[in-house]
Formats: structure tokens, C-alpha cells, sequence
């Protein structure tokens, strides 16, 4: 699979569109399944609370893989990002409601590099928050 998004179509400056992830309750229990992260703060409110949280939080890598879903919604291509990092800077706080949590990402092109490749820095907020600093990752366009 290659990427849709072009290396000659995009301009250092070019902002991505921001796109929205809902969090629920759910949400945290399936990944908690699939990483083997079962730590209770991520799905036990009353333990969250006891350990001085303001409720259940969304796992840390959670909220990176959706920034990277976001990239790889952009770039059309799962196997587009070739390096990725970020620095947890805020907790996603998940309610027990039906809503439960946004997570807004957004980017933008900060640098066109050799071999069709671009650096991309990130946002990502939930509600007042920037819950993800440093966030920046170097996707492989066609």
C-alpha cells in the first residue's frame, strides 16, 4: 500500500484538518485487553479516585495511537509513518457517560525532508487541554 498523499502536493506550513476521537468507557477496557494494561486507574473510577485522579483516565499510549491513526487516515497508508514520538503532557479524563471523551488532533507540515518524506507536528487536546507535547512523526509520501 502506498500513500495517497502526494510529496509535490503538500508545502512546509500546510495545515492537516482536525479530526475528532471519541473515548468511552469501552474504549479503555478493549485496549486494556489488547495491551495487557489493566492498570485500574483506566477503568475503575473509584480506584482513580482514591489514588487522587478526578476520574478514570485514558491510557497514555491510547491517546498516541489515536494521533497516529490521525496520520495514517492522512497519509492513507498504515505503513506511512516511519518515526514517532511524543511526550505525555495532560490525562484524558474518560466520565461514565454516553459522550465520554473527545480527543482533537490535528497537524501540520513542518518540514519537506529527502526520499518523499515530511516531519509533522501534532496537537492534540481533549477539552482545555493539550494532552500530548512533542508530538511529532516523519511520514513516507508517494
Amino acid at each position: 500500500m502506498a500513500a495517497t498523499v502526494r510529496y509535490d502536493e503538500v508545502e512546509q506550513g500546510q495545515e492537516i484538518p482536525a479530526a475528532d476521537y471519541q473515548v468511552r468507557r469501552a474504549n479503555l477496557v478493549m485496549y486494556a485487553g489488547a495491551s495487557g494494561d489493566f492498570n485500574p486507574i483506566h477503568w475503575n473510577e473509584r480506584f482513580a479516585r482514591a489514588v487522587g485522579l478526578p476520574d478514570v483516565i485514558a491510557h497514555g499510549m491510547y491517546t498516541m495511537a489515536q494521533a497516529g491513526r490521525f496520520l495514517t487516515d492522512w497519509a492513507g497508508d498504515p505503513g506511512a509513518v516511519v518515526d514517532y514520538g511524543v511526550r505525555f503532557s495532560s490525562m484524558v479524563v474518560v466520565p461514565d457517560d454516553d459522550e465520554g471523551a473527545t480527543i482533537t488532533v490535528s497537524g501540520v507540515v513542518e518540514e519537506k525532508l529527502d526520499d518523499k518524506r515530511v516531519l509533522v507536528g501534532l496537537t492534540a487536546r481533549s477539552g482545555d487541554s493539550r494532552v500530548l507535547s512533542r508530538a511529532r512523526a516523519v511520514v513516507q509520501l508517494s
